[in-house]
């Protein structure tokens, strides 16, 4: 492909440089500043100067299918080395997973070839690389319209926003470059997924035909010759790939912001902003999240540059792992004035530290939310939001939501409101997929409109039916709304109500459920299997009264393994985590749930899940993990954990 400006010369130095095929983590850094902008204006009739003409040509290559493109909970993550095919066992790994995702998604359509396909990423290192083999691929197929970011970042949520937004609605499928939480950079992971064409990531149905199709492929489509295309182009500007397929370089944030002040009242937010006693700090852990933020909270709600926090996407995360975690986040979760297990650090003098605390992950979709000297878990901050619904507008205008949902590893606080609200409440298997069909029960299958809907899972994911991702972004203003709504009434010059007031209430009225997540990770298959089949096996199949007892006292009653009926299109879901229930001295109930991450590249990631109800709120103060740290001791030796897996303690507790 060459430029033919209407009325300007690009010489060939220039052109090498527009179209360079790759961003090394140097890129990003000129003199201080990330070389990727945030906003950047371009006047229509500028930008619709540029074009590209066709020199490139569709081929059909030969290639042997390569085993192991199962995708998982979100997507197909791998080593980055892998979809580099560093060595020829995984030759055109990007180009073969493509393809079988195209020739799934073209099936699912009837056998039409899609129309229109938004391709973006979280700027991952490989990201621009896979953008560029993606694109020939899908033009090679005929794909008539491309739709790339500027830039080629955008976060997970606003993918889905464009999804459904852009043009009406037109795209009929992102395909989204991220290994979401994981870690960046030569050696670390990367991963692609696909969100159908409601923005909803890719149903199990979907991804399974997916695997099928990659155990047969003999043969994928691309472009021979042309050049790369400029990612960091002007928005507007379009590349003709083929005289059929067409790349138009879109803004990245126009239609999420949209998604975003039709949930929220940017108007009043704006004005909660400028109170003495609110302060914001936001990390962004170098993901695609940062250049959102700094356009919501700096360019829209006039909040200063010092309240964010590593806000440049950078290819390695800037060599942190980006999981919004209490270990990950150590550097929020301590300015925030807390311990490492989320309990307030008591030489901190909470007036001191900012209102509101929060972190996004990697593709900016998860959360954490803190107040200052307060940790607030992904499961409470679910049960929170929908409590104090009427704080947001997307809520309020409806009367309140008609439906929540939580995974099932998740604790039971949303539960105990929704059934206190009137409210149904689903629980699902752990994956965003799940929540798709309820949100799009009526927009799909024509049944039961659970929208204006809510839902969340543990692992620091929160979201409504406004895209169909969760969005880290979206909570924190959840949280800022609910903190607005509370101090309506607080006369100027008075200590706001402050996030710990919140969370004392909500535990004063509902009880707290005390709850904390083990994670090993990396553990050999074969020995992560075999504590699952020991559970199975013993408990769940066998006789739980034949468990071993110990000193605690904490008794197993019960073993399950979950399953799901969807409750929309009826498909089951088996296998999709085993719960212990236990029972205290007291009479206090209890559980444990085991599962098997399906986010992982490398290994297995077994997580154990520690959930007990307390509704004496004279005990609403002790910290999750020491509250849970009797019944983790008593199901980790139930399990074998470390005679199984040689693991005497977990990776990260969160």
């Amino acid at each position: 492909m060459r430029f033919y400006p209407a009325s300007t010369v690009v010489s060939a130095v220039c052109l090498s440089l527009l179209c360079s095929p790759s961003y090394s983590t140097e890129a990003f850094h000129q003199n201080g500043s990330p070389a990727f902008s945030p906003r950047r204006h371009v006047t229509p009739s500028a930008a619709s100067e540029l074009r590209a003409a066709t020199t490139a040509t569709a081929v059909d290559v030969p290639t042997s299918p390569i085993a192991g493109m199962r995708p998982g909970t979100s997507g197909l993550r791998k080593k980055v080395e892998v979809w580099q095919a560093v060595d020829e066992e995984n030759k055109n790994y990007v180009e073969n997973f493509i393809q079988s995702l195209l020739d799934t998604a073209v099936a699912s359509n009837g056998g039409k070839m899609l129309d229109t396909i938004i391709v973006a990423g979280d700027g991952r290192y490989f990201n621009a690389e896979a953008i560029q083999t993606i694109c020939r691929v899908l033009a090679g197929n005929g794909v008539a319209n491309i739709w790339i970011p500027q830039g080629g970042i955008m976060s997970t949520p606003a993918v889905s926003a464009v999804i459904r937004r852009r043009e009406g609605g037109k795209a009929q499928g992102g395909i989204v470059l991220t290994a979401s939480h994981n870690p960046g950079g030569p050696g670390e992971d990367f991963g692609i997924k696909y969100n159908e064409g409601l923005g909803q990531p890719a149903g199990e149905e979907f991804t399974e035909a997916l695997y099928e199709r990659s155990l047969e492929l003999s043969s994928y489509k691309t472009l021979e010759g042309g050049d790369d295309i400029d990612l960091s182009a002007p928005a507007g500007t379009t590349y003709e790939l083929t005289s059929s397929s067409t790349v138009t370089i879109i803004d990245q944030f126009d239609c999420y912001l949209d998604a975003l002040k039709d949930s929220f009242d940017f108007d009043k937010l704006r004005e909660f902003a400028k109170r003495e006693g609110f302060s914001l700090l936001y990390d962004g852990m170098h993901g695609a999240g940062g250049p959102f933020a700094r356009r919501v909270f700096i360019e829209e709600l006039g909040l200063p540059e010092s309240c964010l926090l590593r806000c440049d996407p950078r290819p390695d995360f800037g060599k942190c792992h980006p999981d919004p975690n209490l270990t990950y986040a150590a550097a929020l979760v301590k300015k925030m004035g807390l311990s490492p297990d989320g309990s307030a650090d008591p030489s901190v003098d909470p007036s001191t530290l900012p209102a509101l605390g929060a972190a996004n992950d990697g593709d900016g979709d998860r959360n954490l939310i803190a107040g200052a000297g307060c940790f607030v878990t992904p499961s409470d901050s679910l049960a929170m939001i929908c409590d104090n619904w009427e704080a947001i507008p997307h809520f309020a205008k409806e009367g309140g939501p008609r439906g929540v949902a939580r995974s099932m590893p998740s604790s039971a606080a949303l539960d105990v409101v929704a059934e206190a609200r009137d409210i149904p409440c689903f629980v699902t298997p752990t994956g965003w997929k799940f929540f798709g069909n309820l949100m799009s029960s009526k927009e799909l299958f024509d049944q039961t409109d659970y929208t204006p809907f809510l839902c969340g899972e543990e692992s620091f994911g929160t979201g409504s039916d406004h895209v169909r991702e969760k969005d880290g972004l979206w909570a924190v203003l959840a949280w800022m709304s609910i903190l607005m709504k509370a101090n309506e009434n607080v006369p100027e010059g008075e200590s706001l109500v402050g996030v710990q007031n919140i969370v004392s209430n909500h535990w004063e009225k509902y009880g707290r459920h005390f709850y904390c997540r083990y994670d090993y990770e990396g553990v050999e298959s074969d020995s992560a299997n075999k504590v699952m089949d020991l559970i199975r096996d013993s408990f769940v199949s066998g006789d739980v009264a034949s468990a071993s007892k110990d000193d605690s006292g904490i008794k197993l009653v019960e073993a399950v393994e979950f399953g799901y009926t969807d409750p929309v299109d009826g498909s089951q879901t088996s296998k999709q985590g085993l719960i212990l229930n236990f029972e205290y001295p007291n009479g206090d109930e209890a559980r444990v749930v085991f599962r098997l991450s399906g986010t992982g590249s490398a290994g297995a990631t077994i997580r154990m899940y520690l959930e007990k109800f307390e509704m004496d709120s004279s005990k609403h103060g002790e910290a999750a993990p020491a509250a849970l740290k009797g019944l983790a001791d008593r199901a980790l030796g139930l399990v074998e954990m470390e005679e199984l897996t040689g693991r005497d303690a977990p990776t990260v507790i969160t």
